[in-house]
């Protein structure tokens, strides 16, 4: 098992944010945590990634309980994908997948052969070796998302958390980030990243965790778990779910603009 969560609450300040929330994502599962704004996805990846400790219940990640880990132990085990990244200083491609490597490290010791072919290793994996001696500062953000990516693949973890890794991408880098992601799902590994659009968890998730005020509202299969009624209550957005390609691929339309574009249509045809 990949993660375990049991029974986990967290809090700030007095205020419950978390309210025991119970899950497990097995080895090789893409799951999608689908939620508005504040209702917990970043203190949930954080009480993932070991960064919230101040928590009760149970987290555990590929059979490890995440507060028993050191820093280093933790990434052997689990690596993060942030939303954007800006680096202080600019670094070729490489070298910033590179630095993924140093939990295999000493103190003060530099990268040697070994780590250099997994960098390289990983750029290759994602399809993007020619990118290696490039500045990361002067490749587009889909290009950098993909190199965060391949640093994540370095780092040698079992378990990828990303949060919301396709929201400041336009639409095509967020067709290949996804595709790719879900590859590496396939591949083996164990991700869970965050969004707010319900089609992408439809189109490529294995299972989808809805949070709603800091609880599990539904967790599954997306065909299983994202309905009409769900979406709508949850984003407070009247929405329908159609299905295209004889129910292979279901998306989430607004009601009022299919009604918009009917009107539309029979205002033309009069």
């Amino acid at each position: 098992m990949s993660i375990l969560v049991e029974n986990l609450d967290f809090s700030y300040d007095n205020h419950q944010i978390l309210h025991g929330l119970s899950f497990e994502i097995p080895d090789g599962m893409l799951v999608n945590v689908l939620g508005p704004n504040g209702v917990g996805k970043s203190t949930l990846f954080r009480c993932i990634l070991g960064l919230n400790q101040n928590y009760s219940g149970t987290v555990m990640v590929n059979g490890k309980d995440i507060k028993s880990l050191s820093i280093r132990e933790r990434a052997r085990e689990i690596s993060y994908i942030p939303q954007t990244h800006a680096p202080v200083y600019d670094y070729e491609v490489v070298d910033a997948v590179l630095m993924a490597t140093g939990s295999d490290l000493k103190m003060l010791s530099n990268p040697g052969p070994e780590q250099q072919k997994r960098a390289y290793d990983a750029l290759d994996r994602i399809g993007i070796a020619d990118f290696a001696h490039r500045m990361y500062t002067q490749i587009s953000g889909g290009e950098q998302q993909l190199v965060l990516i391949a640093r994540a693949l370095a780092q040698n973890a079992r378990t990828i958390v990303m949060d919301e890794p396709t929201s400041a991408l336009d639409y095509g880098n967020t067709v290949r980030v996804l595709s790719c992601v879900r590859q590496l799902a396939q591949e083996g590994l164990s991700i869970i990243q965050s969004t707010h659009n319900p089609d992408h968890a439809f189109l490529y998730s294995d299972r989808t965790l809805v949070l709603k005020d800091g609880r599990i509202d539904a967790y599954g299969p997306p065909h299983d778990v994202i309905t009409s009624e769900l979406i709508s209550g949850l984003y407070s957005v009247d929405v329908e779910v159609n299905s295209l390609y004889g129910d292979r691929v279901r998306i989430c339309v607004p009601r009022s603009e299919v009604e918009t574009q009917q009107e539309r249509m029979n205002h033309e045809t009069r």
